[in-house]
């Protein structure tokens, strides 16, 4: 009832406020609350960011799909340099019903990323109200799984993020984990490009000597200093329920993608982060070399 008579329409009408984005360029996108949005929307203050809702599943008894060939996987990742794994339905049915309907129903989407510099999202955090027990335990049986993989590595930060078909995701970054599990979680059906929408995996690292900010938040960098003389990727493509388990300090980026109009069809991913960076020696890293991480 509070949704209903509360909640949506004071959402309604601050929508119905926001310009278009063409007339937000010197905000990159986003739009700075005034005061007089406040007086149209009187009770946004009493809900916006706020974990209204955060609903909590049964831990189902198997998380993990049991077909899954552990040996097979974990010999992918070797072969490829200690670099790469894909796998295919990766979630029990049961699993990947609940993880996708709490990251559908949460209110806990607090942060925005500006559609013009930062690819049109929005995120939720492990720190800041998606600290749910089911993907926590997510993690954990990934990292019992594959003991080849993971050992050594415990589970540093976890996030969800969902994006706006009209902009381009992430741009180029690399993240300060050894281990980074991107898995994608909106049907198949809501992509209008099968063969895109996934992942581009850059077989470069950052130098040792860069900071935080070089390599995570600055792409035209990126791209002229380091995947210029040695532009080699990987792109796997988007599929439902597929994990990318790849070296987290290989340059990424989201791939192009086009999926259906409307919320439900919105493309989400869950990311989960493994143990500590290894950086690149001289900001190069082939499969195979010596920076990958072990």
């Amino acid at each position: 009832e509070y949704f209903a008579k509360t909640v949506i329409p004071n959402l309604e009408t601050m929508i119905s406020r926001i310009p278009p984005l063409e007339e937000l360029s010197s905000t990159n996108g986003l739009y700075p609350f005034k005061s007089e949005d406040l007086v149209a929307a009187p009770d946004l203050v009493n809900f916006y960011n706020k974990a209204l809702y955060v609903p909590e599943y049964e831990i189902p008894s198997q998380i993990l799909n049991p077909a899954i060939n552990a040996k097979e996987i974990e010999q992918e990742w070797a072969d490829s340099g200690n670099i790469l794994s894909v796998i295919d339905n990766v979630l029990s049915d049961e699993t990947l019903t609940a993880v996708r309907n709490l990251l559908l129903e949460s209110t806990v989407w607090y942060q925005t990323k500006a559609p013009k510099t930062l690819g049109g999202y929005v995120g939720a955090y492990i720190d800041d109200g998606l600290h749910s027990r089911l993907l926590l335990e997510v993690a954990k049986e990934l990292h019992l799984k594959f003991p080849l993989i993971f050992k050594g590595h415990d589970l540093k930060y976890l996030w969800s993020y969902k994006y706006d078909a009209r902009y381009g995701g992430i741009h180029t970054h690399a993240d300060q984990a050894a281990v980074n599990v991107n898995l994608w979680l909106t049907p198949d059906e809501a992509n209008l490009h099968p063969n895109s929408g996934g992942l581009v995996i850059f077989t470069s690292k950052p130098p040792g000597d860069w900071e935080f900010t070089e390599y995570n938040s600055n792409p035209e960098i990126i791209h002229s200093k380091i995947l210029a003389p040695h532009f080699t990727n990987i792109t796997v493509p988007y599929k439902y329920n597929r994990a990318v388990i790849f070296d987290s300090a290989l340059f990424h980026h989201t791939d192009s993608f086009t999926f259906k109009k409307g919320y439900e069809n919105r493309r989400i991913n869950l990311t989960l982060l493994y143990g500590e960076m290894q950086h690149g020696s001289k900001g190069t890293c082939d499969p195979g070399d010596s920076c990958a991480s072990q």
